[in-house]
């Protein structure tokens, strides 16, 4: 196979909406992995439409701490990673790091096998040679696609979440108490609900998207020659802070917009008929065909199929680029597959592992549940270390963070924390 090639090229100030979005959609999309899925598919199913109220309480928190971190990559032209090693200690930056590839290969194995099982359901065959196949198709992605062709298949695979404003489509629901699951939350403190909230939190706002929407804002300025880092060419500075709050919004909004389809869709099929307490991802999608037909089990399936396959290369290149900037290595997805030996080595690496998990005695639902659930625990501390560096000079220069985005992300880390500290603290009460 030709190795990449980078096609020096200019943005045009003119470009198209779609053209505009990038890494917030990207990011946004991503977000609704199958851990995601599993997330709000278990909350739905175990609390009805009570859940439904977390959502639309997380959707500013979670463009606030995004757009913080797309300012700091497009900004200082380092992802967070790299600006960590610039001006921290040693034994945070490791210890961040450390935590972060650690969950998203845990996070790759599960929604491998997430996909394999759905896949299963689907056409039947061998689960290990589906977890195989998809994970050796998500490397092959990112080591011989161009950065720009990489992107737009990216693109095309966010089209995958609409499978779940279809099975909406395909039920009755009680309007009434879903307006009331909005706006009239019932709230409980027992350890299952608390549990189910930060693993949704988890997921929402979760490490791996911080570190990859940074990294896509460096990735495109080495893409675009004309495009530089704002620090040093504060005249792009309107412009490109602009695209970011665009990208951000859309992207997120279009995240939170699926992800509360996907919880309504469980609420109304799943809770209403009693089945509560879903162990696998086949019993999920399964559950769904004597109920709501075979069209909106089809959806489901297929959407859990197009969601991995947008989300495994984002976890695998968002610790790829985390490992590469801490050890200072060459690292980007135009890189050809010899100038990247060590960072395609770590999207290799990472994917390989969660392949590795996919054949021991995973339970694909539990497992992405609770990655979605590791996810909420680590990302209080990561939150906190990038609001100290948006708000500190010497990265940001005159671009530090405004103060509605620092009053954002600031709450954004304090109910992650908050939330993480109550669901222990009902643990072992």
């Amino acid at each position: 196979m030709p190795p990449k090639k980078r096609v020096p090229r200019e943005r045009a100030p003119d470009a198209s909406l779609l053209e505009k979005l990038g890494p917030g959609l990207i990011t946004g999309a991503a977000d609704d992995d199958p851990s995601g899925i599993a997330a709000y598919s278990q909350g739905g199913a175990r609390f009805g439409y009570s859940l439904l109220w977390t959502l639309f309480f997380t959707y500013p928190l979670m463009v606030g701490i995004q757009v913080v971190s797309a300012r700091i990559g497009r900004v200082s032209g380092y992802g967070l990673a790299g600006n960590i090693r610039r001006h921290y200690p040693r034994w945070v930056l490791y210890g961040l790091v450390f935590l972060l590839v650690t969950a998203n290969t845990i996070n790759i194995g599960a929604d491998l096998s997430a996909m394999a099982d759905a896949t299963t359901l689907l056409v039947g065959g061998s689960q290990h040679v589906y977890i195989l196949g998809f994970g050796m198709f998500c490397v092959v992605l990112q080591v011989f696609f161009s950065y720009a062709r990489y992107v737009r298949v990216l693109k095309w695979l966010t089209l995958s979440l609409f499978a779940y404003v279809g099975v909406v489509f395909s039920v009755d629901l009680p309007w009434s108490d879903v307006v009331s699951g909005i706006f009239v939350p019932s709230l409980s403190i027992n350890a299952d609900y608390l549990t189910t909230v930060v693993a949704i939190f988890g997921t929402t706002i979760s490490p791996y998207l911080f570190f990859w929407q940074a990294s896509q804002e460096c990735e495109d300025l080495r893409a675009v020659p004309a495009d530089k880092p704002l620090r040093d060419h504060p005249e792009q500075a309107a412009r490109q802070l602009n695209r970011i709050r665009l990208d951000t919004y859309v992207g997120m909004g279009f995240s939170n917009v699926i992800a509360f389809f996907i919880m309504l869709t469980t609420a109304a099929t799943l809770h209403t008929h009693g089945v509560t307490d879903i162990q696998t991802s086949a019993q999920a999608a399964e559950a769904l065909r004597p109920i709501a037909g075979r069209f909106a089990f089809l959806l489901f399936s297929m959407g859990i199929i197009g969601t991995g396959l947008l989300a495994v290369p984002v976890l695998a290149g968002s610790a790829a680029f985390a490992v590469a900037e801490s050890f200072r290595w060459r690292r980007g997805l135009n890189l050809t597959p010899l100038r990247g030996v060590r960072f395609y080595g770590i999207i290799a690496a990472a994917t390989l592992v969660g392949v590795g998990l996919g054949f021991t005695q995973l339970d694909p639902i539990k497992a992405l549940f609770y990655a979605a659930v590791i996810n909420g625990v680590i990302s209080a501390p990561i939150m906190a270390v990038m609001m100290r560096m948006a708000s500190n000079p010497e990265i940001m220069g005159k671009f530090v963070v405004t103060r509605r985005l620092l009053v954002l992300g600031w709450m954004a880390t304090i109910v992650m924390a908050a939330a993480v500290a109550a669901m222990f603290i009902q643990m072992v009460s």
